[in-house]
């Protein structure tokens, strides 16, 4: 899922850049230097040069989402930063200079493309040539990890398993060549019952060991359910009360975590906290919209509701910050909990989307979602820490927070 919040990736980037650099470096707010244009067909003002291509797929896929037509040169932004392998890299400064083996691919920039573009429609080609791109990258374990070549983690390999859905594939039926797939590899992160409440992990940078990480849980729940960014509100209104168990296959290894989302929400007040370093007693805002996907997807309709009535109160300023993708997320999240995105705690989140980039070529549902006003927004797509995190430390040769050898990049 990819707008992610990770505190052991940033915190891995932190010990290599120095804790005084580096959150400065990557602020929400960080602006492109004077001599950078931005392109006019991009959501968002702030340096794109981590999640261009992520809070780009965001919005064009949140604007169809509301039935809105994106303009046509934001759509031929995106297809225009594949490499001609068909992974796409965060952002590509001259998309017409060739990919190279310095070109940072990833998987979660190429799935959240490959899920927009599929969905938009017209864009077969460029989609085929991305899921081939994926499958080209799998590891043998079944899963992805971020960049080719690094362990496989549950944030990566959830939002490639919503873009194999999406184009048309079936998890199960993509295999490594050990012949595992997806629902193969996300039980191996799940954690055991007890203390750890049955939660997918996140990798200590360092030691390699997981620890329970609810945006992780968030991401292997959807994906175990074999669902994308966009989840339809459950019919479910009473909860499951799911008991944990030793996660022996991904059916289990999702309901263990749907529990553990459960647990985590009904003790902080609906929402999630942050587990970034320095942003103690912070909600995660983020984190708690990629819940509320989760929720909706395995049929808790009263917590995936209460999540999203949160949100609406409290994301305001939040989403003003962030920008694209942050609106993209809450209206992914409002669809999915059955609330309305253009009336979301008072907010039209469309008319506000709409606005940190190019006019779409056609009007939405709502007369008061058009996008011709001026553009307000101050980020650019950011609370991206996953993305912004784990490019700091892949960008300069450092497993993603494992120790071995990286396999050689492919463009």
């Amino acid at each position: 899922m990819n707008v992610r919040h990770s505190a052991a990736v940033l915190a891995a980037a932190v010990a290599v850049f120095g804790s005084a650099a580096a959150p400065a470096a990557f602020a929400d707010d960080a602006k492109p230097s004077p001599s950078t244009a931005l392109p006019s067909g991009l959501y968002g003002k702030s340096d794109p040069k981590f999640d261009g291509v992520f809070r780009q797929s965001y919005a064009l896929l949140a604007q169809h989402t509301e039935g809105v037509k994106p303009a046509a040169k934001a759509v031929d932004w995106l297809t225009g930063q594949q490499c001609a392998s068909g992974g796409y890299a965060a952002y590509r400064a001259d998309a017409s200079a060739p990919c190279d083996s310095k070109t940072m691919v990833d998987s979660n920039s190429t799935a959240a493309a490959v899920q927009a573009l599929a969905a938009l429609g017209g864009e077969k080609k460029t989609v085929g040539k991305s899921v081939e791109w994926l499958k080209s990258v799998q590891n043998t374990d079944g899963g992805w990890g971020y960049n080719p070549g690094l362990p496989t983690d549950a944030n990566s390999t959830g939002i490639v398993i919503g873009a194999l859905v999406s184009a048309g594939e079936n998890p199960a039926d993509v295999k490594s060549k050990d012949g595992k797939s997806a629902y193969d590899a996300l039980p191996e992160l799940a954690m055991d019952c007890g203390k750890d409440g049955g939660a997918f992990g996140l990798a200590d940078p360092k030691s390699g060991k997981l620890s329970p990480n609810a945006d992780a849980t968030a991401a292997g729940v959807l994906g175990g359910l074999g669902k994308g960014l966009v989840v339809s509100q459950p019919k479910k209104g009473q909860p499951t009360n799911p008991k944990c168990a030793k996660p022996e296959n991904v059916t289990q290894a999702a309901s263990n975590g749907v529990g553990y989302l459960l647990d985590t929400l009904g003790k902080t007040d609906d929402h999630l906290m942050s587990s970034m370093p320095g942003a103690d007693d912070q909600p995660d805002f983020g984190n708690t919209a990629d819940a509320v996907l989760a929720l909706a997807a395995a049929g808790e309709k009263d917590q995936a509701k209460k999540s999203a009535e949160w949100l609406s109160k409290n994301s305001a300023d939040w989403a003003k910050q962030s920008g694209p993708a942050a609106y993209s997320q809450l209206v992914f999240a409002a669809n999915a909990a059955g609330m309305d995105a253009r009336d979301f705690g008072g907010a039209d989140l469309v008319k506000q989307l709409n606005a940190t980039g190019p006019a779409p070529e056609t009007a939405s549902k709502s007369p008061s979602a058009d996008s011709d006003e001026e553009k307000k927004d101050d980020g650019g797509g950011v609370s991206v820490w996953w993305i912004i995190g784990v490019g700091m430390v892949a960008g300069i040769g450092i497993g993603f927070l494992y120790s071995g050898n990286r396999k050689k990049k492919q463009p």
